[in-house]
């Protein structure tokens, strides 16, 4: 494709940053209301601008750029009132941002007057792009801008002792200027300013657009703080943008090759695709066990403030905030996440400290503000274990684990006969209907036990069922109420079974909880159905989880009539 050529590479041989490692949070400074600002359809108002500001605040930055008050005078007045109105606190810098023009400059001190700290950002385009066809001009005269501009800058920070103040440059474009340049920009414009290291100034070095895979940045970095003269003097900045879609791996690769310092926005907001998500950098930190400084614990407030703030949208697999970032729908998944959840519940409850080990999840849901409810979720491609995860967490069912197979399918099933995702009530229903509630043809309305007086090791019974719409007397001996009604059903001709698998569980504690049955029969046609029972008497639940096993394995099939000599009266009704 001879219309695109390969950007070229930094010759760095000898590059350190691949063996370092994040191990602190860089001084983050917000952006939202600048570049975030400016790339919305419709820019936010006063209001949402304070709103704005003050989560910020809360959040914990501690730099903040609040606008270009020379070039809006909407920005002006909000630069003014944050200031008059006292909303700035004592230990965070408002960052205001000026092209390198001495008219600009000028209107920049003025909307700053009587602020207590103070970054004033300045920048000019150096990329070859920029020079070639956007001005016309030279390197030196682009050196030149940034110099005079850094002088005006100078003489009127002298005039405002009483502001701490700290100067910003930023060569625009430092992703597609020439290595050498850049540097020589900065350390001219060094040579105006005279930082130390104990008045540090920022050099600020834009990815303005991605142009390149994150390890050319990290390079790019790498040269230019090895390189740079009093490297202790300033502080190095990124900020990156996301046209490849990899400004998050960008800005980490740099933080590792010398950068100090992150500009960019909650979830990504700027220009085209936007500048770097600081949510996603400061959580990725927290996920490596690194406090990034941000307080991220309740990262849906978050998103819900932007969304309402920007009017943006934060798609649904956006990291960590999206809706569906910590779901699972693929079978295999929702089984592993089940087993790693359920071993963590045990390991919470002995030692909160323990290492955070589950499965498909880098990070516990609960740090951030998520809920476990919308980790599994069920649609056609999913599996047994989400459906079980979803019956323990939301209606305490322990699903036995030869049964999951079995309901995972009649869910699947169903799911593919929507041709959607199905929610936990639709799940529990189906589990309901398709599980419990089958009581035909057989329903069972009366059970009573005693002793037999034959064998004191067994049990006898006596029932009554309704069995295709007619109601009968029936009476039988087992070693166990199940086995004495098994028998008792065989001896009337129903088509014969035997049960192979039998689990019994409390739906929750106290007096009053119900308890669940389940029980997997195998039809004399070598048909095998689980079915559940749900009553408050352990011994009813089981009994009737066998009704439904047996009517759920005899469903596809004629029944067989009970010999008419055992028939009382016709009396189709609900089972009790």
């Amino acid at each position: 494709m001879p219309k695109y050529k390969p950007f070229p590479r930094l010759d760095l041989p000898d590059r350190q940053w691949p063996n370092r490692e994040i191990t602190a949070p860089p001084i983050w400074c917000s952006v939202d209301l600048r570049d975030g600002n400016q790339a919305l359809a419709v820019p936010m108002g006063v209001y949402q601008k304070l709103e704005m500001f003050q989560l910020l605040v809360d959040i914990g930055f501690k730099e903040i750029e609040v606008g270009f008050p020379a070039a809006s005078q909407i920005d002006f007045d909000f630069v003014r009132r944050l200031i008059d109105e006292g909303l700035v606190p004592d230990d965070v810098y408002l960052q205001v941002l000026t092209q390198a023009r001495p008219d600009l400059i000028a209107r920049t001190f003025e909307s700053v007057k009587g602020a207590g700290n103070v970054i004033l950002h300045m920048y000019n385009s150096t990329s070859t792009l920029q020079r070639k066809i956007t001005f016309n001009m030279s390197r030196d005269e682009i050196k030149n801008i940034a110099t005079r501009g850094t002088e005006c800058v100078r003489e009127h920070a002298a005039q405002v002792p009483e502001t701490n103040m700290r100067y910003q440059y930023s060569p625009e474009s430092f992703s597609d200027t020439e290595p050498d340049y850049a540097l020589e920009v900065c350390e001219a414009v060094m040579d105006v300013w005279e930082p130390t290291p104990e008045n540090k100034m920022v050099l600020n070095l834009p990815a303005t657009v991605e142009w390149f895979t994150p390890n050319v940045h990290a390079d790019q970095i790498e040269w230019f703080s090895r390189n740079v003269k009093n490297r202790d003097s300033v502080i190095i900045s990124l900020h990156t943008h996301n046209d490849r879609g990899t400004g998050v791996a960008a800005t980490e690769l740099a933080m590792m090759a010398g950068g100090e310092r992150v500009e960019g926005t909650l979830f990504g907001n700027g220009e085209r695709t936007g500048n770097v998500d600081i949510v996603t950098v400061a959580l990725n930190m927290s996920s490596q066990g690194i406090d990034p400084g941000l307080k991220m614990s309740d990262v849906p407030f978050l998103r819900a403030k932007y969304e309402k703030l920007t009017g943006m949208k934060v798609h649904e697999r956006h990291p960590y905030a999206g809706d569906l970032v910590f779901t699972a729908f693929s079978g295999s998944h929702q089984d592993a996440i089940k087993k790693g959840m359920d071993r963590r519940q045990e390991v919470d409850a002995a030692d909160h400290e323990t290492p955070w080990e589950v499965p498909y999840l880098s990070i516990d849901p609960r740090d951030i503000g998520r809920t476990y409810e919308a980790i599994i979720r069920i649609n056609s491609q999913s599996g047994k274990g989400g459906v079980a995860y979803v019956l323990s967490r939301e209606f305490g069912i322990e699903l036995p684990k030869a049964m999951q197979p079995e309901i995972g399918k009649a869910v699947n099933d169903r799911a593919d006969e929507l041709g959607n995702e199905m929610n936990v009530n639709e799940i529990y229903h189906l589990f309901q209907t398709e599980f419990v509630e089958r009581r035909e043809p057989l329903r069972l309305k009366q059970f009573r036990m005693h002793t037999a007086e034959a064998a004191h090791s067994e049990i006898e019974c006596s029932a009554v069922i309704v069995y295709e719409g007619k109601e009968y007397e029936i009476t039988g001996r087992g070693n166990g109420p199940i086995s004495a009604f098994v028998h008792a059903l065989a001896e009337q001709g129903l088509p014969s079974f035997r049960v192979v698998n039998f689990a019994e569980q409390a739906m929750s504690s106290g007096e009053d909880a119900d308890a669940v049955a389940f029980v997997h029969v195998e039809i004399e046609n070598g048909t095998a159905r689980w079915g559940v029972g749900i009553d408050s008497d352990i011994t009813m639940a089981g009994l009737f989880a066998v009704t439904a096993a047996f009517n759920r394995g005899v469903s596809t099939r004629k029944p067989t009539p009970i010999a008419d000599a055992v028939a009382k009266t016709a009396a189709p009704g609900t089972q009790e």
